[in-house]
């Protein structure tokens, strides 16, 4: 792709940040939402008699339930538009999300997290459209870094908010799902009344609406998803997604344990840690972001800046390799955490990818389709890492994958998609 021109001078207003403020949000209530089981696991494992695999199983139908919702809420964010869309996938798993108050056994657990599974699919096509019709090419890998720090703030927010409903407040697990679901209602309001294209909303000033389209792109053209599925450009993107998404899975729903396990930590003692290494995480994801689009107003292109970023960001994720081998909680928080930032700044940018090269029509469709691809790799590390923990009680075989999956990563993506150019959909 040729090195971006137009208009370098920011413009006069700045309405586009509120949106990303919106989507912020959205994905912050989206990871406490997903992560709360994971917190939780110690203490559902002993009330409910969970093993290992038992959990693995409930994560698996999770990720299966987000795998197909995912393809078929990227078509859907296209065709209704991210507005109703977004919303739609909001309500649906805010229901999911509230389910699990009334679960008692694994196989109520499984059906509560394939409704939450379902809804949340539309968390990232849905931001990632908004990102498209708000923001011009140059500024949306920061706006994705930014809103994608959303999950770290929601990962930092579990541990804390469980603490404070169930051991000050001194409400069971069941209220804790209950009381949490309000954040869900309470940002569906707000969307609600706040979101439009920038042509429907009278705060956006002429010249801040001249800069959100200085790429020229049109949003009306509409693109079967068979002229989609044939680019390698979608493909490059999925592979990167098959790789990455997993660890992400794994760092979320098994990190909890792990702690628990190998320093003896609980609900009340690995929060503090649990919180320090989704910080350092929400750094990288809006590092990741700034870098590239610094890259790209320095006169590099957009393949140029991607890659050297997404290549800076799979670098720092090697050290993982050594994390169970810390004798330290603190030094292993280091550790995961540079891990967890890492790949906050190789996702912002990743996602970023489907803008760079798919016009705004066609962005939640291959959205959709990566996310897919993520969530059956997130299928097969939960059966592996359930398996493994239940034969081996060992983490070097995650640990490893996790080392290993970012330049493997960058290598598909560099393979079908050298250039990043426009993809071809005539």
């Amino acid at each position: 792709m040729n090195k971006i021109s137009g208009p370098l001078s920011k413009p006069a207003g700045s309405y586009r940040w509120v949106i990303v403020a919106l989507l912020f949000a959205a994905c912050t209530i989206n990871y406490i939402d997903r992560q709360m089981i994971g917190v939780l696991k110690p203490t559902l494992t002993k009330e409910l008699g969970w093993s290992e695999s038992d959990y693995g199983n409930i994560v698996f139908y999770f990720q299966l339930a987000y795998a197909v919702a995912y393809l078929a809420f990227g078509k859907i964010v296209d065709v209704l538009g991210t507005r109703l869309g977004y919303a739609v996938a909001v309500v649906i798993w805010t229901v999911g999300h509230m389910a699990h108050g009334l679960a008692s056994n694994a196989i109520q657990f499984s059906l509560a997290r394939a409704g939450l599974g379902i809804g949340e699919a539309g968390n990232f096509p849905g931001g990632v459209k908004a990102v498209t019709e708000w923001f011009p090419q140059r500024e949306r890998a920061f706006a994705t870094g930014l809103f994608n720090a959303g999950a770290n703030v929601g990962a930092i927010l579990t541990p804390l908010l469980l603490y404070v409903i169930i051991d000050y407040w001194g409400f069971d697990w069941r209220m804790a799902f209950y009381m949490t679901g309000v954040f869900g209602v309470a940002w569906l309001i707000a969307w609600w009344s706040i979101y439009r294209t920038p042509d429907e909303k009278p705060q956006v000033t002429a010249e801040e609406r001249a800069w959100i389209a200085q790429d020229g792109e049109t949003h009306h053209q509409k693109i079967g998803i068979g002229a989609i599925i044939l680019r390698r450009e979608t493909w490059a993107y999925a592979l990167g997604k098959f790789c990455i998404d997993p660890i992400w899975w794994f760092f979320l729903f098994w990190l909890p344990g792990y702690l628990g396990d190998r320093y003896g930590l609980d609900l009340k003692t690995f929060a503090l840690p649990v919180a320090a290494i989704y910080l350092i995480s929400d750094l990288g994801s809006v590092a990741g972001g700034w870098l590239s689009s610094k890259l790209i107003a320095r006169g590099h292109s957009v393949n140029f800046a991607r890659k050297i970023t997404m290549l800076i960001c799979a670098i720092c994720i090697l050290p993982i390799w050594f994390a169970q081998d810390v004798s330290t909680v603190w030094g292993a928080v280091l550790l995961i955490g540079l891990a967890a930032a890492a790949h906050q700044g190789f996702s912002a940018n990743l996602f970023t990818l489907t803008s760079d090269t798919f016009p705004a029509q066609a962005v939640g469709s291959v959205v959709g389709m990566g996310g897919m691809a993520g969530s059956i790799g997130g299928m097969l590390i939960a059966t592996i890492v359930g398996h493994t923990l239940q034969w081996t009680g060992s983490y070097m075989v995650p640990f490893l994958m996790a080392g290993c999956a970012y330049l493997l990563a960058l290598a598909a993506i560099q393979v079908l998609a050298p250039r990043l150019e426009p993809a071809n959909l005539g």
